[in-house]
């Protein structure tokens, strides 16, 4: 007894704390479980994908949960947000640059884990349903990849939308019907923006999480399949724990995605181009790459043959690759004793590639398609050089009417010549600061007192004194606390 008394009374309160937690929760237990993990063979940098992948859409979460508190799902108020996001928070270009970087890197991601899975037979055995649930999970990331696309609401996004969504209404019987309910309608606004917000943030993701946990709870109970050399059932290799050895490479493989992922965010941030505009008529939407196969692939259909490129052969494909394990029940493993299984599978990756390329080689041959999407470039880097241009009342597609006393006080905003420095709606140039939100700085009868008579800092910066009659000023004021 006083032995155990003088041991406890030597440990540090962390070392007592964690045993108080452990009897508590079992985490000792979990942990052991998860981190002793068997794996035949030993640990290789080929299983690194999966761990990566989980990291990845953990770091999804993490960003988009920052992006959303300054997002705003309406047709009005969506690209202003982001704008508002990507030119005036600081930090805010680099977070929604990951966030974005971070789509394509789950996409390369998932295709090197689906090709290491197939190479090594690693479906195999009693992993049926592990592979099919894996087919979900991949539908699912592309779902996310398409309904997050979107959300900023500018010309590329809501272009290559509504390509997207139109190929649905090609569906027989229930294309149109399906086109409707994703968009919240025939055309292409608010309630489109709203739904695929809600499916992005909220319905996707969870189950996501809902198939990953039974993905995991799957591969622990048919076991790690090991090198192409193993039985799938019984894998005769020694074995290694998962801890430390692999653990150390999976944390390695995500520490590089980590730095390459804020490289690419710091150099080259994701632009947002202007405005979603549905009436104009010359703009030649382009999908993300993982989508442009596809994109050129569909152009070859016409007409009636469209319900067999859209249907019958992706139908045939998507059949094949879910039903791999039922087909394949051979337990071979080595990909050069599969030629049949492998030849397809490399088969529909080179058609996925010539797709993609013929695309890129198509937009360059023609020079009115090459001249348009350097124009609509040049609209973008323009678009993200400019100030942020905050939205008013009263403006066009957003807030509520101006009232008659701020729109009088607009004019005389212009009439004064004040947009010259303070820029147009406020916006601020390098001249003057922004005038966006100094009602929330001073009341009407302050701003009247600064605009009468300013400052000896704001007289030093060129700013002269505004004489104007009572009601002439008092609309000013008015139109200056409407910048909001």
């Amino acid at each position: 007894m006083e032995s155990n008394r003088g041991r406890k009374s030597n440990e540090s309160v962390f070392t007592r704390l964690m045993r108080w937690n452990d009897a508590r929760t079992g985490l000792n237990s979990l942990l052991r479980y998860a981190l002793d993990e068997p794996v035949p063979g030993g640990a290789k940098l080929a299983y690194v994908f999966g761990s990566a992948l989980l990291f990845l859409f953990l770091s999804q979460i993490v960003t988009g949960v920052f992006l959303a508190m300054y997002y705003v799902p309406s047709a009005d108020h969506a690209h202003t947000t982001v704008s508002y996001l990507a030119k005036e928070v600081s930090g805010g270009s680099f977070l929604r640059s990951v966030h974005s970087y971070g789509s394509s890197a789950i996409v390369i991601v998932l295709l090197l884990h689906i090709i290491q899975t197939f190479m090594y037979g690693s479906y195999k055995g009693r992993r049926e349903l592990l592979w099919v649930v894996g087919c979900i999970l991949f539908v699912l990331m592309l779902g996310m990849a398409f309904t997050g696309y979107l959300l900023p609401w500018d010309q590329k996004a809501y272009f290559a939308t509504t390509v997207g969504t139109n190929m649905l209404s090609e569906i027989p019987v229930v294309g149109t019907w399906l086109k409707q309910l994703l968009r919240g309608g025939t055309e292409m606004g608010t309630l489109t923006l709203s739904r695929f917000f809600v499916l992005h943030v909220f319905l996707i993701p969870a189950l996501i999480f809902l198939f990953v946990a039974q993905h995991i709870y799957l591969f622990r109970k048919a076991g790690a399949a090991g090198p192409i050399s193993a039985d799938p059932i019984n894998p005769n290799l020694p074995t290694e724990p998962f801890y430390p050895k692999q653990l150390v490479m999976d944390m390695g493989f995500a520490l590089l995605i980590v730095i390459f992922l804020g490289f690419l965010a710091w150099k080259i941030p994701v632009v947002l181009g202007p405005k979603a505009d549905p009436s104009e008529t010359v703009f030649l939407p382009r999908p993300e790459w993982y989508y442009v196969p596809v994109f050129q692939y569909l152009k070859y259909w016409k007409g009636w043959t469209s319900v067999i490129g859209i249907m019958v052969i992706p139908g045939i494909l998507g059949l094949l690759l879910v039903g791999l394990p039922f087909f394949d029940r051979s337990l071979e493993r080595r990909p050069w004793k599969r030629p049949l299984s492998v030849g397809t599978f490399a088969a529909v990756f080179l058609a996925l590639a010539f797709f993609g390329v013929q695309s890129h080689r198509g937009d360059l041959r023609d020079p009115g398609v090459a001249a348009q999407l350097q124009k609509q470039q040049q609209h973008e880097e323009e678009f993200m050089k400019a100030p942020f241009q905050p939205e008013l009342a009263g403006a066009s597609g957003g807030g509520a009417p101006m009232d008659v006393l701020a729109g009088k006080g607009q004019t005389v905003f212009t009439a004064q010549g004040c947009n010259a420095c303070h820029g147009e709606n406020g916006a601020g140039t390098a001249a003057a600061p922004k005038l966006v939100g100094v009602a929330g700085k001073y009341d009407a009868a302050k701003l009247e007192a600064i605009l009468r008579a300013p400052t000896k800092q704001m007289a030093l910066g060129g700013m002269e004194a505004v004489d104007l009659k009572a009601d002439e000023m008092g609309a000013l004021i008015a139109y200056l606390r409407s910048l909001k």
